[in-house]
């Protein structure tokens, strides 16, 4: 049976990055029932159908068309050299794909100088880099835990790194870094052809980018009396301009502005100090702009 033309075929993605994109498409009201050992969750929109599969199979599979969209890292669409389009850099788990050697063999630079055996799950990234570098090395295929390999197994991994404490904690030193990646919501071209397809992607983008600026933002509502008013606004940092309303009785205005999270520890006593009266702070949810 085929899918009707008026619904999106989305790839969740599996493991390290699922929990931060399962969590702003909630935010943006897209919530999801699993149930046991289930690999296709229903969505609240009945326009979206879902399929959980590992972020190292998501790039080709929306490339040859049988899923209209996903989630996966940059490093995958790379590495798989896949032919769709970059939707979305949602900024998420961002790590740099990285070469490491034990340390002894980078005290003495040996790995350049003879014969060595290179490990990584990255197939396409790493055969590249050898031949870039110039290495005489063989290229041995990883299905995870890259980094326990060095030294008996391998002279040099290929591997992707968030802080680098577990390639520290097995005595690899990184010599060189390949590229960055972030997650990325990535979809086929021929979206791009399908107006109603495409609209609901731009839906989908504009509320997630909503929530994320959300997310970095809170809104702050005071009471400044007159007399404080010009001195309160011009220590106030915004987006265009604050809310401003009269206060009852005229005295005075009820102030709203939204502004950076971080920034809230020293604005507040700021503004108290400007005169502005019954601060409250609110969470924001979305920030359409």
């Amino acid at each position: 049976m085929s899918t009707p033309s008026n619904t999106l075929k989305v790839t969740l993605p599996k493991g390290r990055i699922q929990e931060k994109v399962m969590r702003l498409l909630e935010q943006i009201g897209l919530t999801f029932s699993f149930s046991s050992r289930s690999y296709r969750p229903v969505c609240s929109d009945p326009e979206i159908e879902v399929k959980l599969l590992k972020p190292q199979n998501i790039p080709n599979l929306v490339a040859l068309g049988r899923h209209d969209c996903g989630f996966t890292g940059k490093d995958w669409v790379l590495e798989q050299q896949a032919d769709v389009v970059e939707w979305m850099d949602l900024g998420f788990d961002p790590v740099r794909i990285v070469a490491a050697v034990p340390e002894a063999l980078l005290e003495s630079d040996a790995y350049r100088k003879r014969s060595i055996v290179v490990a990584s799950e990255y197939r396409t990234l790493t055969l590249d880099y050898i031949k870039r570098q110039g290495l005489d090395a063989v290229y041995i295929q990883t299905y995870g835990a890259t980094e326990a390999l060095p030294p008996e197994d391998a002279d040099m991994i290929v591997d992707n790194t968030s802080t680098g404490s577990t390639l520290r904690q097995n005595r690899l030193a990184i010599v060189d870094e390949l590229m960055q990646s972030t997650t990325r919501f990535i979809c086929n071209q021929s979206v791009l052809d399908d107006p109603w397809k495409r609209r609901k992607m731009e839906e989908i983008q504009m509320l997630m980018k909503s929530a994320m600026q959300a997310e970095e933002k809170v809104l702050l509502e005071m009471n400044v009396p007159k007399a404080a008013f010009e001195t309160v606004i011009n220590n106030l940092p915004c987006m265009r301009s604050p809310t401003v309303s009269p206060l009852h009785n005229d005295e005075g205005f009820a102030v709203k502005v939204a502004v950076a999270t971080q920034e809230v520890r020293t604005l507040i006593p700021q503004l108290v100090a400007a005169g502005a009266r019954d601060i409250l702070e609110y969470k924001l949810e979305k920030i359409v702009s």
